[in-house]
């Protein structure tokens, strides 16, 4: 990905970022949307550390949560937009529940964009508890790509 816009800017689309086939179509959503109005994209992936069971360290060292949270925003860009999206693009990977990551990124956004349905949830949902959150919360308008 050849350009950069600052973070947080108010003409970003945020697009929410976990892998899923649903996100990267978001991504390309979005793109399409950001080149017919000139807008940038924020592409966000949130991550949160598992819950500890029991007495002991935690079987997963939390940089490694990180570090493979940057390999799947990095992945979903790259199937998304290739080597050049067209426009300014911002990564973000931030820790903590990817709903409220999502709508605090888009707090200032003329536009949230996300999966209808992630890696979560239960076979057979059409609306992911993430996605239906967004919706219901965002101080935006929400797109849910199928």
């Amino acid at each position: 990905m050849t350009r950069e816009s600052e973070p947080g800017t108010r003409h970003d689309i945020v697009v929410g970022v976990d892998g899923s086939p649903a996100s990267v179509t978001a991504l390309r959503w979005a793109l399409t949307q950001a080149r017919l109005t000139g807008a940038g994209i924020h592409a966000v992936t949130a991550w949160e550390f598992p819950p500890v069971w029991g007495w002991g360290p935690p079987a997963v060292p939390y940089t490694d949560i990180e570090v493979t949270a940057k390999e799947i925003l990095e992945t979903a860009l790259e199937a998304a937009y290739g080597d050049d999206p067209g426009v300014p693009l911002h990564r973000s990977v931030m820790a903590g529940h990817p709903a409220q990551v999502l709508l605090d990124a888009a707090r200032e956004a003329p536009l949230l964009v996300v999966g209808s349905r992630g890696h979560g949830g239960f076979a057979g949902t059409l609306l992911g508890s993430v996605s239906q959150r967004c919706a219901q919360h965002a101080r935006c308008p929400v797109v849910i790509v199928r």
